[in-house]
């Protein structure tokens, strides 16, 4: 049996600022195979890698990221609030984060989030698309949502990039919306990999992954299930947990 892919939830965001460059480096450092990321619009129509819709939380601004430009994003700290020995540390772009992925050993898969379930970002599938494109990404990609309109405009722009259907807690229709909309895997939380529906799911050829998972006690149960990949906010820890290959697959 397959261990779990480990990624990095935000990066490696339990010892570092999520969402930023040193995070995600240091979960390709701790051995990941992945990290994940949030995506929002500008004001000026640039992708940007934040998780909240407003600053307040990560960053030393306030208001809305919608309401900002790109250069006026990147003068923001968005450090300090988890130490001050960050304080250098910037909001990324999209570009960047690709940029970055295409240095010289760096094989890490990206699974991009588009944040557009609360605020319905305006183009933000087609921005996303041209950018992997341009750099030529899509083998390493996954795109995810909890918006179910915005991955099938992704899959109609785009047929063949992976798509991760996003749900909370254990929803019964979760396997019939993800075949509607064309997603290959189901991005989801604990219970619902442990419910009844882990098996009609992998019926359906959808496999789990799984947010947010950082007790080696949860990652064994999960490995003992057969799912295809957690996320994590400490990726160095459960790199290292020790996962049997024998037991018994649950769907």
């Amino acid at each position: 049996m397959p261990v779990p892919l480990i990624f990095g939830h935000r990066g490696a965001s339990g010892a570092f600022p999520e969402n930023t460059m040193i995070a995600f480096e240091e979960a390709r450092n701790a051995g990941a195979a992945g990290i994940e990321l949030d995506v929002q619009l500008t004001k000026d129509g640039q992708a940007v890698v934040i998780h909240d819709e407003t600053l307040q939380r990560t960053t030393n601004g306030t208001g809305e990221v919608q309401d900002f430009t790109l250069a006026q994003l990147k003068k923001l700290d968005a450090g300090s609030w988890f130490a001050t020995t960050y304080s250098q540390e910037r909001i990324p772009s999209l570009e960047e984060v690709l940029q970055w992925m295409n240095r010289d050993g760096n094989n890490l898969r990206l699974n991009i989030e588009l944040k557009n379930d609360i605020i319905p970002y305006d183009g933000l599938e087609e921005k996303v698309l041209a950018l992997i494109a341009a750099y030529d990404a899509e083998e390493r990609i996954i795109l995810s949502s909890f918006n179910p309109d915005s991955l099938k405009r992704v899959r109609m722009l785009n047929p063949t990039i992976e798509i991760g259907y996003l749900i909370a807690g254990v929803p019964d229709l979760a396997v019939e919306t993800a075949i509607r909309i064309g997603a290959d895997a189901i991005h989801c939380q604990t219970e619902y990999a442990l419910s009844r529906y882990a098996g009609k799911a992998g019926q359906a050829g959808l496999p789990l992954r799984i947010y947010t998972v950082n007790r080696p006690d949860v990652l064994m149960r999960l490995s003992e299930a057969g799912v295809d990949t957690v996320m994590t906010d400490e990726p160095g820890l459960l790199k290292g947990v020790p996962v049997h290959h024998t037991i018994r697959k649950l769907f």
